[in-house]
């Protein structure tokens, strides 16, 4: 059993999923990608090893703060630090996040710096 975190990456555009997950690898994180809050929630039902989840806001069917909601209401998931994305900084919307329980809200471009804060706060 690697002792590597495992940070499940939620994000509709290949691209991100791409670049979040090539910064996190490149951290030595071992990473779970997907395109859909709903297939996040079926990981995090089937996969007990998920230490945060870091997630786009806008997509199709279920945002990031649906998402987020829902982890927050889990008792087996509320404990996993759940860290926003987005690339509209809006500060309503970051509020809201963060008042919902949201651990960070990055603004897109996603830099490794903030990863790396990130990552240092949660271990």
């Amino acid at each position: 059993m690697s002792m590597e975190p495992h940070v499940l990456a939620v994000d509709d555009s290949l691209v991100d999923r791409a670049v979040i997950s090539r910064i996190l690898r490149s951290s030595k994180y071992r990473v779970t990608t997907v395109d859909s809050g709903k297939r996040a929630l079926e990981v995090l039902s089937l996969d007990r090893s998920v230490h945060m989840i870091i997630t786009d806001y806008c997509m199709p069917e279920m945002n990031g703060y649906e998402l987020l909601k829902r982890v927050k209401e889990s008792a087996e998931l509320r404990g996993i630090p759940v860290v926003i994305m987005s690339s509209e900084n809006s500060p309503a919307r970051i509020r809201r996040c963060l008042d919902e329980g949201a651990e960070e809200f990055l603004i897109k471009p996603v830099r490794p710096s903030d990863l790396s804060r990130l990552c240092s706060r949660l271990y």
